[in-house]
């Protein structure tokens, strides 16, 4: 199986206000290593913090992650110059992967989110996705995706939160939320 190519690379965006935006694109991800396909995730953002599927990757063939952000929250309104550098890193790097034709499947997590927060430029992400290699399937994942990315995507998901225990004030669970 493995050495094996997607025909035609799509692109998937997972955006909206609910949860499971990253959970899945995790489940894509393992779906994909499952049939031999090599997937690398790119986290926009995310550093520092012992996620699940930082500490789960370890173990999986074929799955590779790399985070690009410190611990703690960016403030949309006035973003350090650190969060404006880590994304543009990110976007740099998720450039080299896409192209490097080794990965049939790139996750770039939590890109919406530095979008909207003006953290990359949006040209800069329509290039990206326009210049991939045809057979390289694209995932982009964050709440607030842009209207011209979701143009762009074959598969468009919106999370819709329903209900969620933050309204009750419960706190971020290990294995749940991170």
């Amino acid at each position: 199986m493995e050495g094996q190519k997607l025909e035609r690379g799509m692109i998937h965006i997972y955006t909206g206000n609910g949860k499971g935006k990253t959970t899945a694109s995790i489940g894509l991800a393992f779906r994909a290593t499952g049939q031999g396909f090599k997937v690398y995730m790119i986290q926009f953002m995310k550093g520092g913090i012992d996620y699940g599927e930082l500490l789960h990757v370890e173990n999986c063939p074929n799955f590779e992650i790399k985070q690009f952000g410190r611990p703690g929250f960016v403030n949309k309104e006035n973003p350090e110059k650190i969060d404006i550098d880590f994304a543009r890193q990110a976007l740099e790097y998720a450039d080299k992967i896409i192209k490097s034709g080794e990965y049939d499947v790139v996750i770039l997590d939590e890109i919406n989110v530095a979008l909207e927060w003006k953290l990359i430029d949006i040209d800069d992400v329509i290039s990206l996705i326009k210049e991939k290699p045809g057979e390289v399937e694209l995932v982009l994942t964050g709440r607030y995706a842009p209207e011209k990315i979701i143009e762009i995507g074959d598969y468009v998901t919106e999370m819709v939160e329903v209900k969620h225990p933050y309204s009750k004030d419960i706190s971020a669970r290990k294995g749940i939320e991170y």
